[in-house]
Parts: structure tokens; C-alpha cells; sequence
């Protein structure tokens, strides 16, 4: 969790769900290692007053708020009892952390027995912690180098994290949402809806958002590039800004970083990713800030590529060092 308070409430979605979606329970509890919670912790969550809830398909429950006493950066076990086997299952089909199943009704154990684990966050489409010191929310909205992908797994090495961690440091107390979806786009649907087709809901309705910081999301619609694809992207972002500042949400926009030597990299693709940049660097980019992910992790003697220390070794994705690169472009004089 990337801020504490004393209150949190849950998020279960059946959005993309064919058929209801029934939770007998639900408890929360501090986390400790693989599969393992402190049971002294553990509190139950109620929707409405019951412990059961019914998702209809299309639809998201928001569960009462549960006394917790949580504190910053601190890991939160969800565990959640489904009790008849369902056909579709609404997903974040790339948590970068181990999520567990075992059989029965184990929402309350200490440890599971029969576990397996899996990577989705599986119905759980988000956490709300009540602060009353709190600043406001910034989302990150982007693709897999948001989502965190290939920064080590179940320790919380993506930028977004390290973001939260430097505000915490900086003594400011500001929510920082993951909107990072692998494989999205800024502008088709595909991998998910496109960011600007989940603007709405991953940004401007999430409880106290001031700020969004529009990532790496142009990558995966150069990947398909024509000679025009700068152009769109660029009134995309511009769509993407007036819908955003219309909903009092200020917009923080990235340059792309490169992706030379990536699979999917043609020239076409590289110089619209040059257009997009150079727009985002310009005076009038319609931007209430920038940082400029391309800048700290470029090659000096190949601008195209990533500098080497910084890549995970596909050409797309940054390492842990990357990820630490990226987050020092966000200025936290943004957050004013």
C-alpha cells in the first residue's frame, strides 16, 4: 500500500464477467511470506452489512469500510472465499507478485494448505486507505513498464513503487495508483481497452485523484506503426489532457523511451516515437508536467536504444536499475 491510514475498503469487479460472480468471504490481514498471514490481524470485510456478496456480471462491489490500522509501503493480504466454480473470471493478467489458491473455505487461515500460486490479481480491482493527512491520488497509466514487468518479482522494484516510496521520504503523503496494463495501448483496444477508452475508470473516478502520469502506452501503438502514427498519438494525448483537466485531474506527460533491438521495431514505428517526444518536449504540449523517461535512459552513442545498464534484455524493458532511472525523470515539484 503506498500510503497507511486507519480505515480500507475493497474493490471486486466481475466486469468482464459473463455470469454473477458470488464471494461467500472476505478478510483482510497483514502479510508475512508466501501464502502467510498474521492471524492476530485478520478482519472481516462486509458489503452492505453482509459477509457474503453477488457480483453481477458488468458490474463492481465496493465493500464497507474495515477498521485496519495500516501502515505505509506495507503488504496486505486480501483473501477472498468463491464458492462455486465460475466460467470467466475478471483479471489483472500480470500482478509481478505470487497471488495463492487452495481449496475450501481458507479466508481465515494463518497459512494455506493445498495452495498453488499464480500471477493475476483475480476480481480484486482495487484498495481504498482513508488518511485524513492524505494530499491526493496520482495514477500511473501506462503498459507493461508500468505494470512493472520483469522488475523482481514480489518485491515492488516498478517505478510507480519507487515513485511512492520518494514521496514518502519527501514527507508528502500522496496515493499512488498503478493503472499499468501489459501489453495496452493509448489508442486501440486489444490487451484491455485502450487508456483512452479506460480513462474513466482506471483515473477519474478513483477516490481523490489529482494527478496522472501518462507512461510508456505509445510503445505498443508504434509497434503497428504507419507514417502517421506520431500524429495520433499525439491527438490522442491532447484528447486524453482536455478529458483529464475537465475532471479537475492535472496530466503529467512522458517522452517514450526507446525500443530499438525490441521485436516489433521497424523505422516507421522510431520515427513517430521521435514526433511524440518532440512534441512532449515543445512549449504548448498542453502538459501540466513532464518527465522525460527517454532522456535518463537512452544510449548516449545510440539514442534509439536503452542505455545498457538499464536493459532487462528484450530492448523494451527496463531492470531494476531502469525502473530507478525512470522514477528520477519525475520531478516531485509536479505534485505541487
Amino acid at each position: 500500500m503506498s500510503i497507511g491510514g486507519d480505515a480500507v475498503r475493497i474493490r471486486l469487479s466481475n466486469e468482464f464477467g459473463r455470469e454473477p460472480l458470488v464471494v461467500g468471504a472476505v478478510h483482510l490481514a497483514k502479510h508475512l511470506s508466501a501464502g502467510t498471514v498474521d492471524a492476530n490481524t485478520n478482519t472481516n470485510v462486509t458489503f452492505g452489512g453482509e459477509d457474503s456478496v453477488t457480483v453481477a456480471a458488468g458490474l463492481t462491489a465496493v465493500s464497507d469500510p474495515v477498521v485496519f490500522g495500516l501502515p505505509a509501503g506495507s503488504d496486505l493480504a486480501i483473501s477472498a472465499y468463491v464458492p462455486h466454480r465460475i466460467g470467466s473470471v475478471t483479471q489483472h493478467g500480470s500482478a509481478n507478485r505470487d497471488n495463492y489458491a487452495a481449496p475450501g473455505n481458507q479466508s481465515t487461515a494463518a497459512s494455506l494448505s493445498g495452495v498453488r500460486s499464480f500471477y493475476n490479481y483475480s476480481f480484486l480491482a482495487g484498495v481504498d486507505v482513508q488518511n485524513r493527512e492524505a494530499e491526493g491520488v496520482v495514477v500511473a497509466l501506462g503498459a507493461s513498464i508500468t505494470d512493472g514487468y520483469d522488475s523482481t518479482w514480489n518485491e515492488n522494484r516498478g517505478w510507480p513503487d519507487l515513485l511512492a516510496r520518494r514521496l514518502a521520504g519527501a514527507g508528502r503523503t500522496i496515493g499512488v495508483l498503478n493503472a499499468g496494463v501489459s501489453g495496452n495501448s493509448l489508442l486501440q483496444d486489444g490487451v484491455g481497452r485502450s487508456a483512452l477508452n479506460r480513462l474513466q475508470r482506471d483515473v477519474l473516478v478513483q477516490p481523490g485523484v489529482k494527478w496522472v502520469i501518462v507512461a510508456d502506452l505509445g510503445i505498443n501503438d508504434l509497434g503497428g506503426a504507419d507514417a502517421s502514427t506520431g500524429g495520433r498519438l499525439i491527438t490522442g494525448l491532447r484528447q486524453l489532457i482536455r478529458r483529464s483537466n475537465g475532471a479537475g485531474v492535472k496530466v503529467l506527460c512522458t517522452t517514450l523511451p526507446p525500443y530499438a533491438g525490441a521485436e516489433g521495431w521497424t523505422s516507421v514505428g522510431e520515427a513517430g516515437r521521435k514526433v511524440f517526444n518532440d512534441f512532449i518536449r515543445t512549449q504548448g504540449n498542453g502538459c501540466d508536467g513532464v518527465a522525460d523517461f527517454d532522456a535518463v535512459t537512452r544510449d548516449p552513442a545510440d539514442p534509439t536504444r536503452w542505455d545498457r545498464r538499464y536493459d532487462q534484455g528484450d530492448h523494451l524493458h527496463p531492470n531494476n536499475a531502469g525502473m530507478e532511472a525512470l522514477v528520477t525523470a519525475v520531478g516531485l515539484e509536479l505534485f505541487a
